[in-house]
C-alpha cells in the first residue's frame, strides 16, 4: 500500500507543477524509485479515462476512505496495470466495484470502438516508437549459449541473420519481432533483443542474475571503455549500476572497479544489483566525485573512468513530463547541467595515470553533449584526442566542431534505443608509441616474481617467449622489447591495482631467477643428506 501513497503524493505534485516525474521520484524517500517511476508514468498516461471511469462510476461519493489522487494509482493497476490484490481497507474499497468499474471500461473500448485499452489515448499519450526489450547476459554467472538455450527450452524462438545485415536492415529487423521471438544484438556482444513489452521480471534467469534488464544505448559506455582485467576503473557517477556491473563483466572480475555516487539511498539500491551480479571487484563510495582528488594514494593509478553525469534525461523514450509541462528545461537548467557536467569532465581527464575516458549522457541536447566535449578537449588539447569508435554505428555526434563525428548519438527512431550521446577521450601518447587501441589488443599480461600473469593464462613456452614480443607498460610509455639481450638486463616499475610499486622482470630474468633457485635448493637438499 506505501506504493500508491508514495505515487499519490507524486501526483499530486506533479498536478501543481511542483517538479518533474523524475526529480519528484528520485528526491523521495521510497526505496524501489523504477517501480514507482512506472506507476506514476502509466497513471498519468491514463488519468482522464480513470477520472471519466470513477466519476461515472461515483466511487468517490460512495467510498469515503478515497481521496481524488490515491484513487488514481490503484483503479490503473486494477483496469490497466496487473491487478490489484485485496489487502487492506483502502484496495477493498476499491475491488467491492471491480465489476462495475470493469464495465465502464469496457463501455468506452465500444464506445470508441478499439480492442485494446492503449487505443483510447489520446495522440500526444501515444509513444512515437516502442522500444523493444533488451537483456544483457551477465557472463560472470552464465553464458549466451547457456542463456540462449534455456529461452529455446522456453518456447521462445531465436531468429537468424546474415553476418553483413546493414545497420538499418537490423533496426528494422528489431521492429518487426513478435512475441516470444529474439534475437542476438549485432553490435553488442552478450545482448538479446525481445519484443516490445516481454516482461521477463518472473524469470529465473532475472531472478539469478543471468540477464540484466540494459537498453542498447546504455551498454555503449562500458563496451567502449573496455578496460583489460587488472586494472583501476572509477565509475564516476555509478547508480543505479547497470553500466557498473558490465564494466565487472568485462574485466572478468579482475581488477579494481570504485562504483562513485553521493546519493547514499540509491547506492544502498546499486548494492542489491551487484550482489545479485556476482560483481565482486566493484567497491562503492558515497562521496562527491568531484572532491575525490586524482593525485590521492588511492586513486593515482587509475586508468579508465566512466562518466555518466546527472543529465536532463531528454533522450529517454515515453517520458510523461510533458503533462506539466515541463518536458523541455528551461535555459536555466541546462545551463546548470552542462555547467556541472562540464565540471565533472574536467576532473575526470586530469587524473594522472588516466588512458581512457567514456564521457555519455541520455540527453538530446547539444548544450549537454558537442558543446561540453568541445569545452573540456579545448582545455586538454594535446593531451587527450577524441577516439574514432564503432565505424559500423551510423548515428554520430553532430558536425559542430573537428572530430565531433566521432562522437556517437542513438534515437527511437534511427537505432530503436533511447536517446544516448557517448564520446570517447584517449590519452595522447608518445611520437614513438604504437597506436593506444593497437596496443591494447595486442598487449599481453607481464609476469611478476611469483609467476602470476594478469589473466591468469598459462606461460607460453621458453621457446615461445624468446621468438614472441613482449610489450611492457611504463606509466603512459610503451617500450617494445625485441631483443633477447635487452629483456635480460632490464627491470622495470609498474603500478598496479594491488601494489604500487612491485618490481616486474621479464620473462626471461624470471625464467633464470628459477633455475638459481631450484640449484640452491638441490645444495641444500645435498648437505641435509
Amino acid at each position: 500500500m506505501y506504493l500508491y501513497l508514495e505515487a499519490a503524493k507524486v501526483i499530486d505534485r506533479v498536478t501543481k507543477k511542483s517538479g518533474s516525474v523524475k526529480s519528484l521520484v528520485l528526491g523521495g524517500t521510497f526505496t524501489n524509485k523504477k517501480k514507482l517511476y512506472a506507476l506514476v508514468c502509466e497513471t498519468l498516461k491514463y488519468t482522464p479515462i480513470i477520472n471519466d471511469i470513477v466519476e461515472s462510476e461515483g466511487l468517490l461519493k460512495k467510498e469515503k476512505s478515497l481521496h481524488g489522487f490515491l484513487v488514481l494509482p490503484l483503479v490503473y493497476d486494477l483496469l490497466f496495470g496487473k491487478g490489484l490484490a485485496s489487502g487492506n481497507k483502502t484496495k477493498d474499497a476499491v475491488l467491492r466495484h471491480k465489476v462495475a468499474l470493469k464495465a465502464r471500461l469496457a463501455r468506452l473500448m465500444i464506445k470508441a470502438k478499439v480492442v485494446r485499452t492503449e487505443d483510447l489515448l489520446t495522440d500526444h499519450l501515444k509513444p512515437e516508437v516502442t522500444l523493444p526489450r533488451y537483456i544483457r547476459i551477465n557472463t560472470l554467472i552464465s553464458t549466451t549459449t547457456a542463456v540462449i538455450q534455456l529461452f529455446q527450452n522456453d518456447d521462445y524462438d531465436m531468429l537468424q541473420y546474415s553476418k553483413d545485415i546493414s545497420f538499418k536492415e537490423f533496426v528494422d529487423l528489431v521492429a518487426e519481432l513478435k512475441e516470444k521471438q529474439f534475437v542476438e544484438d549485432a553490435h553488442i556482444p552478450e545482448l538479446l533483443v525481445f519484443a516490445p513489452g516481454t516482461d521477463l521480471h518472473n524469470h529465473p534467469l532475472y531472478k539469478n542474475g543471468s540477464i540484466i534488464f540494459q537498453d542498447k544505448a546504455s551498454c555503449l559506455p562500458a563496451l567502449l571503455l573496455k578496460p583489460p582485467p587488472g586494472s583501476i576503473v572509477i565509475d564516476a557517477c555509478a547508480a543505479p549500476g547497470n553500466k557498473t556491473t558490465h564494466l565487472a563483466t568485462i574485466m572478468e572480475n579482475d581488477g579494481t572497479i570504485y562504483g562513485i555516487d553521493r546519493d547514499s539511498s540509491r547506492l544502498s539500491t546499486m548494492k542489491v544489483l551487484i550482489t545479485r551480479a556476482g560483481a565482486s571487484c566493484i567497491t562503492l563510495l558515497n562521496k562527491d566525485f568531484l572532491k575525490i582528488m586524482p593525485t590521492s594514494q588511492r586513486f593515482s593509478g587509475v586508468e579508465y573512468i566512466l562518466l555518466d553525469p546527472s543529465c536532463s534525461g531528454s533522450g529517454i523514450a515515453n517520458r510523461l513530463d510533458h503533462l506539466t509541462d515541463s518536458d523541455k528545461p528551461s535555459p536555466e537548467r541546462l545551463t546548470k547541467l552542462s555547467s556541472f557536467q562540464l565540471q565533472a569532465l574536467k576532473h575526470a581527464l586530469s587524473f594522472p595515470k588516466l588512458k581512457r575516458l567514456v564521457y555519455s549522457t541520455c540527453s538530446i541536447y547539444d548544450q549537454e553533449n558537442e558543446l561540453v566535449v568541445q569545452a573540456a578537449l579545448k582545455e586538454y588539447a594535446g593531451r587527450f584526442r577524441l577516439a574514432s569508435v564503432l565505424h559500423e554505428w551510423k548515428c554520430r555526434g553532430k558536425n559542430l566542431f573537428s572530430d565531433a563525428e566521432n562522437c556517437l548519438r542513438a534515437s527511437p527512431k534511427e537505432t530503436a534505443t533511447n536517446g544516448f550521446f557517448v564520446a570517447v577521450f584517449d590519452a595522447v601518447c608518445s611520437v614513438d608509441a604504437p597506436d593506444f587501441q593497437a596496443v591494447t589488443s595486442q598487449a599481453k599480461p607481464v609476469v611478476d616474481d611469483v609467476g602470476q600473469q594478469g589473466r591468469g593464462k598459462k606461460r607460453k613456452s621458453k621457446e615461445k617467449r624468446k621468438n614472441s614480443q613482449n610489450l611492457v607498460h611504463v606509466g603512459s610509455i610503451f617500450t617494445d622489447l625485441k631483443a633477447n639481450s635487452v629483456m635480460k638486463k632490464l627491470k622495470v616499475t609498474v603500478q598496479t591495482s594491488v601494489n604500487k610499486n612491485i618490481k616486474y622482470k621479464p620473462e626471461v630474468q624470471y625464467s633464470q631467477q628459477k633455475k638459481k633457485k631450484k640449484r640452491k635448493q638441490r645444495k641444500k637438499n645435498i648437505v641435509k643428506l
